[in-house]
């Protein structure tokens, strides 16, 4: 048994697009923005969705979005998806990603929300 929720939109844009991708974004959707410098390729649209992680991702590959999962056993969710069609792509750092079927990107991560949401809105797995 494991549990997993939806942790993240993010919205993937090229290195030299990713600053006009950021002010765009928090125009539109009316949201500040959060830089950690521990991740600077992330710049995060604050609470656009309460509980959901909105962020803006300096890549270097073309345009995209992709979601994160988040989960307390990784390779069991890495699993699941594997079975349901998704097919392995990479892996950084605790990072798994794949590509489900329609060809977007998803991202499984340990747990990174507030342990307490993650409790409170995590589907169990068997």
């Amino acid at each position: 048994m494991h549990r997993s929720r939806l942790y993240a939109l993010i919205l993937d844009a090229p290195r030299d697009a990713a600053a006009p991708a950021v002010e765009f974004w928090s125009a539109a959707l009316g949201a500040p923005t959060r830089t950690d410098p521990a991740e600077p390729q992330f710049t995060g649209l604050v609470e656009v969705v309460p509980g959901l992680v909105t962020a803006v991702q300096s890549v270097d590959d073309a345009p995209r979005h992709h979601l994160d999962i988040e989960t307390d056993d990784v390779a069991a969710e890495v699993d699941r998806l594997v079975h349901l069609g998704a097919t392995p792509v990479s892996r950084w750092l605790d990072c798994h990603v794949l590509r489900a079927p329609g060809g977007h990107l998803l991202c499984v991560i340990p747990v990174a929300s507030d342990p307490e949401l993650f409790a409170a809105t995590a589907t169990v797995w068997d």
